[in-house]
């Protein structure tokens, strides 16, 4: 079906037109068929199927000619800052030839370039959790006009712990009856079934099977290897294939780090993507690879998503993923929308474990051999220990929510908590006073004597005082109506508050001990 069969406002087909879009896939279908007529949707479909493109033409359509969402809002969550930076980009395409507005909003950077085009007025609000919340809560991003709320990659974002994040916001948007929401998921999970039922009027389900489709026009090929292996056969695979673009997949973000330094070391041309590298520097190093700057890319799942390359020639698992479901998004990223693609796996031993849940999940086996040694080449960086670096965001943010989150971090990160209190030094040193200094020549005479001429010694010198003491600090009594009466006081002695015992150390207690005797 086209897009041109849907009556659609004249400066959205424009916009459509220029991004090349000209027939619509099955996702783009049923969304628009359904969206369109204003009901609410679930729907569970694989990331490469044109989705995004479907809740944009959809909410940008509803913008542009309904009367009564004039004036309102879009608002799109997303799980990381790429896949914010994608779906702007794509909405920038399709509002081209309107007078709608989209920004994305998203942690990493400052605040300021973010709120002054707030103060501007912004349609299509697409942001990352985090970011929206810290926004809203600072008086920054009004959400009551939101008509509009899409989840994207809703699995994703519980796996990532978003899930109360989501629900916080859900909350001060217009209630579900004033909004059209729209959740997509490549997965179903109790997380994204619990959303749909919770915040959806009736939707409408929706379920393209891509994961199969993907999986068929993917040439897949999985070599067991041992991890010594690997980075020579990782070597010898890619100066066997030559691809023009590769994505090479870890599930460390050290590992990530020490591939591609070991990559370079051995002259291959390569960039690493984790989600601790600096958003600035992740954003550069994003559109070299897209711009074939850069051939080859070395990831993480999370920070992978929302990586969307046309023609990306193949995918290595450096590392087989923990989770199955990881698999297919992997090897999902060299067969979008209908193309053909090639992907490795290593299989090291710690790895095979995981490996039958895989092939459940996408429902056959994965072609597999073990690596020929024709396969492996040499590693210049073999023995060669690979520093890595140490990543952490700061706050060079002046605005007041940069400021406040600054005073936060220093407030959770003092010193003078816990072990390093000044109450525990005190602690400790009380301790420390209780402890008996002996001479040498008492030490000498303690260590000839036996235990009972020792007991006796202590008795002798500690007794005779404790005894003094404990009669010194008597207080008299006396008796009246058949109670107990201190001096100089009118209340009975069971009525008296009694000051609290000091704790007493060890020889303390061997004083009182031997004072009863």
């Amino acid at each position: 079906m086209k897009f041109t069969e849907f009556t659609l406002h004249q400066s959205l087909l424009e916009g459509i037109a220029q991004a090349g879009y000209t027939d619509c896939t099955p996702v783009q279908e049923q969304v628009l068929k359904n969206s369109l007529e204003g009901r609410d949707l679930y729907v569970q479909s694989q990331t490469g199927t044109g989705k995004t493109a479907a809740y944009l033409i959809s909410i940008v359509q509803e913008l542009l000619v309904r009367e009564d969402t004039k004036g309102k809002k879009a608002l799109i969550m997303v799980p990381t800052r790429e896949l914010a930076v994608q779906v702007q980009e794509e909405a920038q395409k399709l509002i081209t030839a309107t007078s709608l507005t989209a920004a994305s909003f998203y942690g990493g950077v400052g605040y300021d370039k973010q709120v002054a085009s707030l103060k501007k007025g912004v349609d299509i609000l697409i942001g990352t959790p985090g970011r929206v919340i810290d926004l809203h809560e600072g008086g920054q991003m009004n959400l009551e006009e939101v008509a509009f709320l899409v989840i994207d990659e809703a699995d994703r974002m519980f796996d990532m712990g978003f899930y109360p994040d989501l629900r916080r916001l859900i909350k001060v948007l217009p209630l579900s009856q004033k909004r059209q929401t729209m959740l997509f998921s490549a997965t179903l999970n109790s997380y994204v079934k619990n959303l749909a039922w919770e915040y959806t009027r009736n939707p409408a389900e929706i379920t393209i099977d891509a994961e199969n489709i993907t999986v068929d026009e993917i040439a897949q090929l999985l070599l067991h290897v041992s991890s010594d292996d690997k980075m020579r056969l990782l070597l010898g695979v890619i100066a066997k294939e030559q691809p023009e673009s590769l994505i090479i997949f870890c599930n460390t973000k050290r590992s990530c780090e020490v591939v591609a330094k070991r990559l370079r070391m051995n002259d291959v041309q390569c960039e690493y993507i984790i989600g601790d590298l600096p958003q600035s520097k992740r954003l550069q190093i994003m559109d070299r690879f897209k711009a074939g700057k850069i051939k080859c890319l070395v990831a993480t799942d999370v920070a992978a998503r929302g990586i969307d390359v046309n023609d990306l020639a193949m995918v290595i698992n450096y590392d087989l993923p923990n989770e199955a479901e990881n698999y297919v998004h992997r090897i999902g990223r060299t067969a979008r929308a209908g193309k053909s693609g090639k992907a490795y796996t290593f299989c090291c031993e710690q790895d095979v474990y995981s490996l039958p849940a895989i092939e459940r999940y996408v429902g056959s086996s994965i072609p597999s051999q073990v690596a020929d040694e024709s396969l492996y080449a040499q590693d210049k960086s073999a023995g060669v220990y690979i520093k890595t670096d140490s990543y952490r965001e700061e706050y060079h943010d002046k605005s007041e929510f940069g400021k406040k989150r600054q005073a936060e971090y220093e407030q959770s990160h003092q010193r003078g908590k816990g072990r390093y209190s000044s109450r525990n030094k005190k602690a400790a040193s009380s301790y420390r006073r209780d402890r008996r200094v002996f001479s040498a020549e008492e030490e000498n005479q303690l260590a000839s004597m036996s235990t009972e001429e020792r007991m006796k010694l202590y008795k002798q010198k500690y007794g005779q005082s404790s005894v003094t003491s404990v009669s010194s600090t008597k207080k008299r009594s006396h008796k009246k109506n058949g109670r107990t009466y201190n001096k100089n006081s009118q209340q009975p002695r069971s009525n008296q508050k009694r000051p609290a015992q000091k704790k007493q150390g060890l020889f303390s207690k061997l004083k009182a001990l031997f004072t009863k005797k």
